[in-house]
């Protein structure tokens, strides 16, 4: 593992042997594209979220569609929680299937500031699941727009002579009946009719006609109706249909960066000891950043935000650092989450005060005296933040380095994983052509023993941050995601200090990655999510979304 880990150590210092290094193995592949086949600018991925359950998975893409995946291992097997009560073994990994897609977001034009407006999906945030309707946050540069997937229903069905069409549309319930009685046939339920009538016949409760409105000639059997016969279909379709039910506008100058649902707990939907009205639950609100400011939303009310938090200082040329990232505390909902360019992260308690000016935590990686260059605050910005599942642990990525922290230790993180070391003498180069700008994300498993970020070249690197733990698996997003690993020894992240000597014009550059690989900048895995309870990573490379179990 190219990191070391602290101290105190990680979730799972209390763990008494060291987990087993993972066995990663290619699952399947959406969207491949074949030998020499060009990639088209609007189709590259550039958002890809879990919702709560890891039954569903959405991804979005530079031409403003969301696209949707179902889980389908264990669609006829019950819940997952139930088949573990029972000890259900589960030997089949997780598998996916597209579900659906649906357009977001259109190209705009801001008139006002002569401003094109890109349809770009920044990030997607899974709500609450109401009525069994899916329903998801999209946001671009400017608008959110919150999404619900409904699922439609047409049924065709035939009882006895009578063709009956049922449609079922957002519960509301359509039925056209024609009616055509043979005289001379038996009615399946037993009764039996003589003669017709050309007037409307309504019908009883029980489906057969009656008999005051029909001719005398129609006949009962003795005893009554000795069954009665249900309708049988014949015949069923489904169709799912996305429905913007709100669009959140105009409340951002500068351009939304994150989004985070303060969604429920994840065990309310599966706990029925679990209410709304449970300290931890919201389901309700959500928030947006941008470069200076952090909005509050309620999912209900599209007019008006309340901003929480503004970093804007009075005169422009006072301002030293902007927001990257912001998410709310998955079990607190009065708790978030903030970075900055600057490297460091601010836990912010909403119970406080309206507007949040000062935070609760400060979580900040102090360099050595002396190692600051030109490049430090620019590869020091933090590009993304997520919290673990149990909200103990906080995971942020800046451009060469993975941190864990806790919560309860801002004085220095209690581990540090080097992704990409060997492109340190290649600083300058990348700053040259805007790589050096590029914002890849982080994600932590659902039990938090490990980490995982995106490189160049389509690599993604997996760490073990439990104590001890040697783990550290580079593998590329490819059929094959194996590579060829270099048996490195687990070391300190390296100090800058020698930076200002080894970054230079015309400087001799590798061209090879630590493992002997090809590095190329303009291919780079920017985005992936980790499965909340199964060790399962879904990534994007350009226009493709691969996926790996282990």
């Amino acid at each position: 593992m190219n990191g070391h880990s602290g101290e105190k150590g990680g979730p799972a210092a209390s763990s008494s042997s060291v987990t087993p290094t993972l066995d990663w193995k290619f699952s399947q592949v959406f969207g491949e594209r074949l030998s020499g086949e060009e990639v088209q600018e609007v189709d590259i991925i550039s958002a890809i979220e879990f919702d709560k359950t890891g039954d569903h998975l959405a991804t979005g893409d530079r031409g403003g569609r969301v696209v949707l995946f179902e889980r389908t291992d264990t669609r006829n097997l019950g819940s997952r929680k139930d088949l573990e009560a029972q000890d259900y073994q589960i030997s089949r990994h997780a598998e996916f299937r597209y579900k659906t897609e649906f357009q977001s977001h259109e190209p705009e034009f801001d008139y006002l500031k002569s401003l094109e407006i890109e349809e770009k999906i920044n990030e997607i945030g899974w709500c609450q699941t109401a009525n069994g309707a899916l329903s998801l946050l999209s946001t671009n540069d400017k608008t959110i727009k919150y999404w619900k997937i409904l699922t439609l229903f047409s049924f065709a069905a035939m009882v006895l002579y009578w063709d009956i069409f049922i449609e079922v549309q957002e519960k509301k319930v359509k039925q056209i009946a024609e009616m055509s009685l043979d005289a001379s046939r038996v009615v399946g339920n037993g009764c039996s009719g003589s003669s017709t009538t050309n007037s409307p016949t309504p019908s009883l409760s029980n489906g057969c006609s009656g008999s005051t409105y029909l001719s005398n000639d129609l006949s009962f059997p003795p005893g009554g109706f000795p069954s009665l016969r249900l309708p049988v279909v014949t015949s069923h379709e489904k169709s799912l249909v996305a429905r913007c039910r709100r669009i959140y506008a105009h409340a951002h100058d500068y351009h939304i960066n994150s989004i985070s649902t303060n969604s429920s707990h994840p065990e309310i939907e599966t706990n029925d000891s679990l209410s709304a009205s449970d300290p931890y639950v919201d389901g309700e609100t959500f928030i947006s950043a941008d470069d200076l400011r952090i909005n509050l939303w309620n999912l209900e009310i599209s007019s008006q935000s309340f901003n929480i938090v503004d970093v804007k200082p009075a005169n422009m040329e006072d301002l030293t650092e902007v927001i990257t990232c912001a998410e709310f505390h998955p079990v607190h909902c009065n708790m978030l989450a903030y970075s900055s360019s600057k490297g460091s992260i601010r836990l912010i308690d909403l119970r406080q005060s309206a507007l949040c000016d000062n935070h609760s935590m400060l979580f900040e990686n102090h360099e050595a005296p002396g190692s600051r260059s030109f490049f430090t605050e620019i590869i020091a910005s933090i590009s993304d933040i997520k919290f673990a599942n149990d909200g103990r642990h906080i995971l942020s990525r800046d451009y060469m380095t993975l941190k864990l922290w806790d919560i309860n230790m801002d004085s220095a993180p209690v581990a540090t994983f080097d992704v990409h070391e060997y492109l340190r003498p290649r600083l300058c180069d990348l700053y040259e052509n805007d790589s050096i700008f590029d914002k890849f994300e982080c994600c932590l498993s659902g039990d938090g023993l490990r980490v995982a970020t995106g490189s160049y070249s389509n690599l993604f690197r997996v760490f073990g941050c439990v104590p001890g733990s040697n783990e550290s698996t580079t593998l590329e997003a490819s059929k094959n995601p194996m590579r060829k690993q270099a048996q490195n020894p687990t070391r300190a992240s390296r100090s800058l200090c020698s930076l200002t000597r080894v970054v230079r014009r015309g400087a001799e550059i590798p061209s090879v990655d630590a493992n002997g690989n090809s590095f190329d900048p303009a291919i780079k895995l920017l985005h992936l999510a980790w499965h909340p309870t199964e060790n399962l990573i879904a990534c994007a490379a350009a226009n493709s979304l691969y996926m790996y179990y282990a």
